[in-house]
C-alpha cells in the first residue's frame, strides 16, 4: 500500500467542501490513515512551496495557504495512489478541469483550486515527513 498526502486547501474549507472533497476520495477506495485540520503556519508553507521560491507568485501561494485552516490527510491505497488522487483533482486551472473532477466540478479559479495532492512518489514521501514525520518509512 501507498501513501500520498492531500491538502484541503482553505477555500475549501471556508466553502464548506472539505466533507464532499473526503467522500469523493474515501469512496473510491482510498484510506485515511492520518489527518488533521490545521493552521499552516508562514515556516511550514514556505518549506512546502521551496520549489516555487523566487517565482512571481510565490508570496501569494504562501498567504493562501496560511491565510485559514486545511484540512491535511495521508491517504493509503494500491499501486500509484498519488497518481489515482492528481486524477480524481483534475487540472489545476479548473477552467480547464474535467467535469467529474473535484477542480472540474467545484472549484472556481486557478488561485483557488481547493485541493493539493503530491505529484509523485517521492514527493509524497517528502510531503508526509513535512506534515506528518510519523510516517517517515516507507510503505511495506
Amino acid at each position: 500500500m501507498e501513501k500520498t498526502l492531500v491538502i484541503i486547501k482553505p477555500d475549501a474549507v471556508e466553502r464548506g467542501l472539505a466533507g464532499e472533497i473526503i467522500s469523493r476520495l474515501t469512496n473510491k477506495g482510498l484510506k485515511i490513515v492520518a489527518c488533521e485540520l490545521r493552521l499552516i503556519d508562514k515556516d511550514l508553507a514556505r518549506r512546502h512551496y521551496k520549489e516555487h521560491e523566487g517565482k512571481t507568485f510565490y508570496d501569494e501561494l504562501v498567504d493562501f495557504i496560511t491565510r485559514s485552516p486545511s484540512f491535511v490527510m495521508v491517504l493509503e491505497g494500491p499501486g500509484e495512489t498519488w497518481k489515482i488522487v492528481r486524477n480524481m483533482m483534475g487540472a489545476t486551472d479548473p477552467a480547464e478541469a474535467a467535469p467529474g473532477t473535484i477542480r472540474g466540478d467545484l472549484a472556481l479559479e486557478v488561485t483557488e483550486n481547493l485541493i493539493h495532492g503530491s505529484d509523485s512518489q517521492d514527493a509524497a514521501q517528502a510531503e508526509i515527513e513535512l506534515f506528518f514525520p510519523q510516517f517517515t518509512k516507507p510503505a511495506s
